[in-house]
């Protein structure tokens, strides 16, 4: 859960009603590109790999999903104790947990590219110590979708599999952009996505990536008023009335009849009309190779009835 709120948190760039997302394309991200390669990550970092990495350790459950769709999964000697896909990552070495990298094991397995998590996903002074043992280090923290595009490539690029990124890329921004264009001519019910609810009530922020999937998803989202906070008030709530709410913490046994049967809820719109539908949250905000499928997986909980476009007769 705590990297779930993590990657709501951060802010990111306004989201277009329905973007054309293209792949990364020029000198900087050819498809081919030769070792030694200079990249430059999410935090601005000019990350320099001499040559095609072969022990990768990632720190995301997201960059290990990636690495394991691009053909590389072989070349990972450890991961993150949150993997949990494809089935193989799970018995990954854990080296990160909740409480941070766990220095010595990922000294043990002598990675030769680290592939970290930004926002505070993994602490930056966990990062800062990696690169001091002079172990490169790409962090990746994408904003809105098509910056889950361009991390991809990056990782791509990184790892020797830019050519499988960028078909992967694009397979994925045609699918989103098809969706994204299909929801745009329904109505927008204003759309609660709920991350949790305990201690506090989260939310997407303000011009986040979470806010970005509602957007796409033909919803409209109902944020914290804050593009750093995760938790909102149910004030707030009960002011911006949901039509839809959908559960992103079903994961975690949260069900519809609770949600109702909570104390100053059932003066909502959405809980009038049982508008209260859960999502698998690990494909909607998990940003990686399923997110097509986690953009398909959110419309139809905005919109029960949508036939998405690839199920058009």
């Amino acid at each position: 859960m705590a990297g779930l709120l993590l990657a709501a948190c951060a802010p990111g760039a306004t989201p277009s009603q329905s973007p054309q997302i293209q792949p990364t394309t020029g000198a900087g991200a050819s498809a081919a590109a030769a070792f030694p390669v200079t990249l430059i990550d999410d935090e601005g970092t000019a990350v320099t790999i001499k040559a095609q990495p072969q022990r990768i350790a990632s720190l995301s459950p997201a960059n290990t999903e990636t690495v394991f769709a691009l053909g590389a999964g072989d070349r990972l000697v450890g991961g993150s104790d949150y993997d949990d896909y494809p089935a193989e990552a799970a018995a990954l070495p854990d080296l990160v947990t909740f409480n941070g990298v766990v220095m010595e094991q990922l000294v043990a397995a002598a990675p030769d590219l680290v592939l970290a998590a930004g926002n505070g996903f993994n602490p930056p002074a966990d990062i800062a110590r990696i690169r001091e043992l002079g172990i490169p280090v790409v962090v990746l923290y994408p904003e809105d979708v098509p910056g889950v595009l361009r991390d991809i490539e990056l990782i791509g690029q990184a790892v020797g599999k830019g050519e499988a990124a960028e078909a992967m890329t694009s397979a994925m921004g045609e699918r989103i952009d098809a969706i994204s264009a299909a929801t745009a001519a329904v109505p927008q019910p204003r759309t609660f996505y709920e991350l949790g609810a305990e201690p506090e009530l989260y939310g997407p922020s303000d011009d986040s990536f979470v806010a970005d999937m509602v957007t796409l998803a033909g919803g409209e989202p109902i944020t914290t008023g804050s593009t750093t906070a995760a938790s909102l008030s149910l004030e707030r709530l009960v002011t911006e009335d949901p039509e839809v709410i959908v559960l992103g913490d079903a994961n975690y046994g949260t069900t519809a009849a609770q949600v109702a049967a909570r104390p100053g809820w059932n003066v909502m719109t959405a809980v009038k009309s049982g508008a209260i539908r859960p999502v698998d949250d690990k494909i909607v905000t998990r940003p990686g190779p399923r997110l097509a499928d986690g953009l398909a997986a959110l419309t139809l909980a905005i919109h029960p009835d949508f036939v998405l476009p690839s199920e058009a007769p």
